[in-house]
């Protein structure tokens, strides 16, 4: 495997110590699953000489806990407080408002029996989310009605000619020959009145002579003998002497004008969508059009979200310390937005043998915990993890705000992403880990990636990626841009509920006009409808003069 097939990120995870392969020789795959379990060396921290720690291997290596930072110095990098684009604070390393970071961290130094594994890098934990599964379950039928949202597992191949017959395109009169026509009236049209001709879903078993016309109604199925539609704003109907009708156009209809041939979209046995695609309310048109009453897809992932927590109220104001659950009703519609089927939200106390019993008795393809994700005294996923003999992928992932986050293999085909806390944190983590595992088990493809130039500066962490809401905006220089938006700290929500997506800002940041990876939202449609917020209302999160330094 290449570099470039890992986004340039020689070396795996940790860097290569001292006596390892050279970094190209390796797969940062098996790094990341090692360093995550335990099972390979870990660099010691400076000052410790260049001795290396070797972790027992075992299904959840005993001191495998949620990395505080992927620098290897110890601690966050200051920053400071007045930068309007200032990555998140100390406090995005706990797993929620009321959870304190672990006092005591593990060193990583060869004394320490327990090393702090370090975080793996955001573009490899998102492939090893991907990858965690070797593809979706075997695939099922199901009906039309039950198909949205999954994806085909066979290609969709037409059952009929489309159209089915010759059909005409407008309402108005099929004709045979050249005009004037001379007017039928259809043999079960009314004595007195106007004839209503042929509509659609009948049929006239006479053939249409030459020299004759009939009406006939947009869909309607074209008589034997006609040659031509003739648009009703097109000819002009005249009464004859002997009580007969005639019908004249000022210019010739030629043959086949508004007709829809049969077979004109596709024959029978075409092949209209290949496997792999979405099916979306356009495709199930197309499949009843063609024929189908049900399709072969694979089904849609199941996941269960268990949101922990003594502090969360889940209705009225904040009131006792306590604070409002802002994850449970945001994470099941995001989750039925990415095709998933999610029921509600289910509340666990702060109990390890609660969440214990309700992990080993779930069933779903992926459970999302969000929070206990850190080493607090009330975070009980990874003792929780060791106890279920849990493999975990990813445990800990170079990115701001949530690298709290981890992922472990709970049984064969069945996951857990532990999301921290804090809701934009929880965010990132849906994105970095949830996402690419859901996708994969829904056999959807990955989007291709999309690039879009910054409107503004936005400052990065000195060695993480950062995850920052951006709304669309029109550029006079650039063209389509995004801007950065404010209230980005891990515990906020009203950036992100303004944004149409994350961008994805490398350590060091970006200026004004670089081109950034973004991570769009399932709804981000209000650009390509042409909706522009207004950024100038009072308290927006979209203020340019903050954005820009200045500069409006």
């Amino acid at each position: 495997m290449t570099d470039g097939e890992w986004g340039g990120e020689a070396g795996g995870v940790a860097g290569t110590p001292w006596g390892e392969p050279p970094a190209e020789k390796r797969d940062p795959f098996d790094d990341a699953l090692a360093l995550a379990n335990g099972t390979a060396p870990l660099r010691a921290r400076p000052g410790t000489g260049p001795g290396i720690t070797t972790v027992t291997s075992a299904p959840y290596a005993a001191g495998a806990a949620a990395a505080t930072s992927s620098m290897t110095g110890g601690g966050d990098a200051p920053y400071t407080p007045d930068d309007p684009f200032c990555p998140d604070d100390p406090a995005a390393t706990r797993s929620g408002p009321s959870r304190p970071a672990d006092p005591t961290p593990h060193t990583g130094t060869g004394s320490d029996p327990c090393p702090t594994p370090a975080a793996v890098p955001w573009h490899t934990a998102r492939r090893l989310a991907a990858r965690a599964v070797p593809g979706a379950p075997e695939p099922e039928t199901a009906a039309l009605g039950e198909a949205l949202g999954r994806t085909l597992a066979a290609p969709l191949t037409a059952l009929t000619d489309l159209p089915s017959f010759d059909t005409s395109a407008m309402d108005g009169w099929a004709v045979a020959g050249p005009g004037p026509w001379r007017l039928d009236r259809p043999a079960d049209a009314p004595e007195t009145g106007q004839p209503s001709g042929i509509l659609a879903g009948h049929a006239s078993t006479a053939a249409l002579l030459d020299g004759h016309a009939i009406p006939i109604a947009t869909g309607a199925r074209i008589p034997s003998g006609a040659t031509a539609v003739l648009r009703s704003e097109q000819g002009e109907v005249r009464e004859l002497g002997d009580g007969g009708r005639r019908l004249y156009a000022p210019r010739p209809a030629p043959p086949g004008q508004d007709i829809r041939p049969r077979g004109q979209e596709c024959r029978r046995g075409d092949q209209l969508l290949p496997a792999g695609c979405l099916v979306t309310p356009a495709v199930l048109g197309l499949a009843a059009a063609a024929g189908y009453d049900e399709l072969t897809a694979y089904r849609r992932p199941r996941a269960e979200v268990f949101v922990l927590g003594d502090e969360l109220l889940d209705h009225g104001l904040p009131r006792d310390g306590r604070i409002r659950d802002a994850l449970g009703p945001m994470l099941a519609p995001w989750l039925h937005a990415l095709g998933v089927e999610a029921a509600a939200p289910r509340p666990l106390a702060d109990d390890a043998d609660t969440l214990y019993a309700a992990l080993a008795e779930s069933t779903a393809d992926v459970v999302i915990t969000t929070g206990g994700t850190a080493s607090g005294p009330v975070d009980h996923v990874h003792p929780i993890l060791r106890r279920l003999d849990a493999e975990v992928l990813v445990d800990g992932v170079a990115v701001r705000p949530g690298h709290p986050m981890l992922l472990a293999r709970l049984a064969p085909r069945r996951h857990l992403v532990g999301l921290p806390g804090n809701p934009l944190a929880a965010v990132s983590g849906l994105l970095t880990l949830a996402e690419p595992l859901l996708r994969t088990l829904a056999a959807r493809r990955p989007a291709a990636p999309y690039r879009v130039p910054l409107a503004a500066k936005v400052t990065g962490h000195p060695q993480d990626t950062r995850l920052v809401p951006v709304a669309y905006r029109d550029d006079e220089r650039h063209g389509l841009t995004v801007l950065p938006l404010r209230f980005h700290g891990p515990a906020m929500l009203r950036g992100i509920a303004a944004a149409d997506a994350l961008a994805v800002v490398p350590p060091g940041g970006a200026e004004r006009g670089t081109e950034l990876e973004l991570l769009e939202f399932p709804w981000s449609a209000g650009w390509s409808a042409g909706w522009t917020p207004d950024r100038s209302a009072p308290g927006s999160p979209y203020d340019p003069t903050e954005a820009t330094g200045g500069r409006a």
